[in-house]
């Protein structure tokens, strides 16, 4: 679709996911046009990818209002709003019926390869703001085109950059040669060809969020099933062990991500798996048919058979090089929006309203949106990227009243440090010194072995 000079433009939608789909809904009400260019072969690519997985939101907080809206007409029924739904679910019930709404305003197999200024690299500043954002498309069939767009919504997340072993950040040595044996997302353990990989097995579990949690506790269930003797589980953390290591428990207001640590903390009390602190990964080395990792000090674990790394996500950003963008040096995220996701001053609860005055950048109309705005934060929820194309959307149709009325309220949670961001093991917040290593909570690489009574801490509270 190049428009021309009689056409308004359209607004282009980097994303067919839950963010992605509701801006176009959003789009739609405003009497805007949109056009989302998914790279995946079906709306909710990524979604599909963990579609094996338990959400720990409910119906009711996964859904948009507007997007609702758009799909009662065709006699689409909201799920029960009380009940959990997989990814599979999300992507079945919900995005794909919203995509199928929208028809042509979605292509899939469609990856965006660049974002501009129509005739403008970044450098130049002549006539710049009045030009349209040109978007680089290659289909799937090999074909490129050039789209024009009247603003730019960047929705496509972050679930394409897994984050690597490393503790500092970097593939861990030998990591990339060993990848035959690593993994980065949650195992599908229904899967048969899956569940040979792991039964009777040694994994390693490297990560300290949900995602790490909901492996721990699926390992376990294999190793209780009927031919899961010698299957077992080593957790690795980067930081110590606390009582929020397992997150909020029955004190979350997100009641099934409360329970998700509770299962990874009955894993490790039920001896289905180990728990090593401190351990931040340098190196995979080959041993045999067996991989052993090494910590920064030198410090070797027993051999494992595979290893899942589950250490976050991170933001593409190459694709937006010719922009003018705001980002956060540390979190990739947008300047004004990163104090309040910061993981090293913030708790998940503490999180305020924000909306496309958090999101603009020097180059006017081009947002990232949903997970992607969050760069290489964690704790990010549906309900928060349903807001910003809310009030992004409003902006771009001219209501200002509305895009800066925003109004959100986050469950609060006890998993603060997600993703292995944190050392401090005592509490939320980070000390002097904890994000690079230091601080008092950052212990000696410990093999521990968690009964009913929490650990006593290791700083003083």
């Amino acid at each position: 679709m190049n428009a021309t000079a009689t056409e308004q433009p359209p607004v282009v939608v980097i994303g067919a996911g839950p963010a992605g789909l509701a801006a176009a809904a959003h789009l739609v009400d405003r009497g805007l046009e949109p056009l989302v260019l998914e790279a995946g072969a079906q709306a909710g690519a990524a979604v599909r990818e963990w579609a094996h997985v338990r959400l720990f939101s409910t119906w009711g907080e996964l859904t948009d209002p507007v997007a609702e809206k758009l799909l009662a007409p065709t006699g689409w029924t909201k799920p029960d709003t009380a009940a959990y739904p997989t990814g599979g679910d999300w992507a079945e019930r919900y995005l794909q019926p919203l995509a199928d709404v929208l028809g042509d305003k979605v292509r899939v197999g469609a990856r965006v390869t660049g974002v501009s200024r129509a005739g403008r690299d970044r450098i130049v500043d002549a006539d710049r703001e009045t030009r349209p954002f040109t978007v680089h498309v290659q289909y799937a069939d090999g074909r490129e085109e050039r789209i024009l767009a009247r603003a730019v919504l960047d929705a496509s997340g972050t679930w394409a950059v897994p984050s690597p072993a490393g503790g500092d950040g970097l593939p861990a040595l030998g990591e990339r040669a060993a990848a035959d044996r690593i993994s980065y997302r949650v195992p599908d353990l229904k899967d048969p060809a899956t569940r040979t990989r792991y039964v009777g097995k040694r994994t390693a579990v490297i990560g300290s969020g949900a995602s790490a949690f909901t492996a721990l506790a699926s390992l376990a269930d294999l190793a209780k099933s009927e031919d899961g003797d010698g299957t077992h589980a080593t957790w690795i953390l980067r930081r110590g062990i606390s009582g929020s290591t397992f997150g909020g428990g029955t004190a979350d207001q997100l009641p099934a991500r409360g329970a998700l640590g509770l299962a990874a903390k009955a894993a490790v009390d039920e001896g289905y798996a180990d728990a090593v602190t401190g351990f931040r990964t340098q190196a995979i080395e080959r041993d045999g048919e067996r991989l052993v990792l090494v910590s920064e000090d030198g410090h070797r674990l027993d051999p494992v058979d595979e290893v899942i790394v589950l250490t976050g996500l991170r933001p593409d950003l190459s694709f937006l090089d010719e922009l003018r963008l705001s980002l956060d040096e540390r979190l990739q995220a947008p300047v004004e929006l990163a104090p309040l996701i910061d993981p090293n001053q913030h708790s998940c609860g503490t999180v305020y309203p924000h909306g496309v005055k958090e999101l603009s950048h020097p180059e006017e109309g081009v947002y990232l949106v949903g997970m992607k705005s969050y760069g290489r934060a964690p704790t990010f929820l549906a309900l928060t990227g349903y807001e910003q194309v809310r009030s992004v959307v409003a902006a771009i149709a001219g209501d200002r009243e509305s895009a800066e009325r925003v109004e959100l309220v986050l469950p609060e949670t006890g998993v603060c440090g997600g993703a292995g961001l944190f050392d401090q093991a005592e509490t939320g917040e980070a000390t002097e010194g904890a994000a690079d290593g230091g601080g008092c909570c950052a212990p000696a690489p410990a093999l521990i072995q968690l009964g009913a009574t929490p650990p006593a801490p290791s700083c003083g509270t």
